[in-house]
């Protein structure tokens, strides 16, 4: 789909047992009006009939197939085959609305050094569209201290340029979940997150298979501002801002473990903080 002459997108989009809905996300690449891109699904062991609903597309999408080993694995397997110099990132129950490429590259070639952009987005949950809270509002710039407490990035709405891949790195493989709030805190410390404030995706929520609905979410979430706070990145106010955070988070999740009677695991995290 190149024309030889535009910039080129590589577009990954990962998919596991969601032949019900990954159709929708790849007719929404598909059917975007900008040409130069490339169109890379990996299947992470779907079981489900995904691997013959994508040999209907034929040369119109690249196909990875690979052994269940996680969205973070399947991400980095789909970039890792790229060739364009801009990543855009689909999951597969979500949808692109018309001219989101074309925004996000227009903004690149207008903005030479911006890293990444994401855009605005609507929410559809259980069928029926909702308002994200306040908590959940998108801002651009500088976005670290508040991307502490949650992720203010959807994958889906990111357009990144491959050198920054480079330069952090991909997706951590070892975590379950918070995966993409991890990347987005190893980026957010040192570069803008630029928004594009139009909505151009529909981000579906409220099935039983998302990653956001795995409990002790914040287990991960530790996890990442701890290895974040043990680099010596930070500056002082964002040093500050995590540790608070961190403390918050240890204590919340501690308590969860008590409750469950985890004694051990509590005393682990209670302890953690005491390191910063």
């Amino acid at each position: 789909m190149n024309d030889g002459k535009s910039p080129l997108v590589s577009v990954v989009l990962p998919t596991y047992n969601r032949a019900w809905t990954v159709r929708s996300a790849i007719d929404s690449v598909l059917n975007q009006d900008y040409t130069a891109l490339e169109l890379i699904v990996v299947d992470d062991g779907s079981t489900d009939g995904t691997a013959d609903l994508l040999v209907d597309y034929g040369t119109q999408i690249q196909v990875i197939r690979q052994s269940n080993q996680g969205v973070s694995a399947a991400r980095n397997a789909g970039i890792q085959a790229a060739e364009g110099n801009l990543i855009a990132l689909l999951d597969s129950d979500d949808a692109w609305l018309p001219g989101k490429v074309a925004a996000q590259v227009d903004f690149f070639s207008r903005h030479p050094d911006a890293l990444i952009c994401q855009t605005e987005e609507l929410w559809i949950r259980n069928g029926a569209r909702v308002n994200p809270g306040k908590r959940h509002r998108k801002e651009g710039g500088m976005i670290f201290e508040r991307s502490l407490g949650l992720c203010l990035v959807s994958p889906s709405a990111v357009m990144l340029r491959r050198s920054l891949l480079d330069e952090v790195g991909g997706f951590d493989p070892d975590l379950p979940a918070c995966e993409d709030y991890d990347l987005w805190l190893r980026i957010a410390w040192k570069y803008p997150i630029h928004l594009i404030e139009r909505p151009l995706i529909v981000k579906h929520g409220g099935h039983a298979d998302q990653l956001s609905r795995m409990p002790e979410l914040d287990k991960y979430r530790i996890r990442s501002i701890t290895r974040l706070l043990q680099c010596g990145c930070l500056s002082e106010d964002q040093q500050t801002a995590a540790i608070a955070m961190l403390k918050n988070k240890c204590a919340i999740y501690a308590q969860g473990c008590r409750k469950r009677g985890r004694i051990a695991e509590a005393g682990e995290y209670e302890k953690l903080t005491e390191k910063f």
